[in-house]
């Protein structure tokens, strides 16, 4: 059996399709892990959904922000703005099934065998392993739950930008997801910096902007685990001190990118067929 960790999809069908088949993924016995943001922006988020559902089992998927825009559209018909995108999700005749299914996908997925966590953007560096598990534990609760709107209607924001244990409702729950499906940055004083979506390298000579990659941030909590993470187009591949993002810009003209997770194995990448933005 083997595992393979796949970066952002975005609705690049077509590259996921010739990616796997590259890998020669078998659904009976090989897993495949997506580290979510499987729609939105890419032309085929409908046939994206469709096919990361039919591999069944064999596909573990987290939540990425994307993922939980297009849960707004449908179930809440809730968004900062309509999107193009994601029309055609909205108006198939199997929408009520994907968003169903997409639903129920964790924010966090653990692996205990392999020391590997998987989430979409980051780990807020307080947390330990069985915190971020509980935590994602408490919104998956509400996401699954029988009145999902609520939550998904008052999600956008990025206040609170500071963990404190007496967070609670709301506001707890957006600081959760925004650190599993929206981090990027810390400020010096410790609060989250959602604006920030260059490179480390853009802002390291800048006196003005002193940020630290969530990864790099000492004493974090939960760096004894491996952790893969997408999200970053910008930062592009990495595997440094047991952190791996796999966001290569497949949607912005870059390449879709998968890495073997149960052995090592060298980096495999599909060239993009979208309009090359960098």
């Amino acid at each position: 059996m083997a595992v393979y960790a796949i970066g952002d999809v975005q609705g690049c069908c077509d590259e996921l399709q010739q990616l796997l088949d590259v890998l020669n993924v078998d659904p009976v016995t090989d897993r495949v892990w997506f580290v979510g943001d499987l729609v939105n922006r890419g032309p085929q988020s409908l046939q994206t959904l469709r096919l990361v559902k039919s591999l069944g089992d064999s596909a573990i998927t987290v939540l990425g922000n994307h993922d939980l825009h297009l849960l707004a559209l449908a179930l809440a018909n809730n968004a900062p703005a309509p999107d193009a995108c994601l029309q055609a999700v909205l108006e198939a005749e199997d929408c009520n099934d994907l968003t169903g299914w997409l639903r129920n996908r964790p924010l966090v997925h653990h692996d205990p065998s392999l020391n590997t966590l998987m989430v979409h953007a980051g780990i807020c560096a307080e947390w330990g392993l069985d915190e971020c598990l509980g935590y994602a534990a408490e919104v998956e609760s509400v996401l699954q739950g029988d009145e999902p709107e609520s939550f998904l209607r008052q999600m956008y924001g990025a206040k609170p930008n500071r963990w404190s244990d007496n967070l609670s409702g709301i506001n707890r729950q957006r600081f959760i997801v925004n650190c599993f499906t929206r981090m990027r940055y810390y400020n010096p004083d410790g609060s989250l910096d959602f604006a920030a979506k260059l490179a480390p390298e853009h802002y390291a000579a800048r006196s003005d902007c002193k940020l630290t990659p969530w990864f790099r941030m000492p004493k974090r909590k939960a760096a004894s685990a491996r952790i893969v993470f997408g999200h970053w187009s910008t930062l592009g591949y990495i595997n440094e001190a047991n952190v791996i993002g796999l966001d290569t810009g497949c949607v912005w003209g870059g390449k879709l990118s998968a890495l073997r997770l149960d052995e090592p194995a060298p980096l495999v990448q599909v060239d993009s067929r979208q309009a090359k933005v960098f």
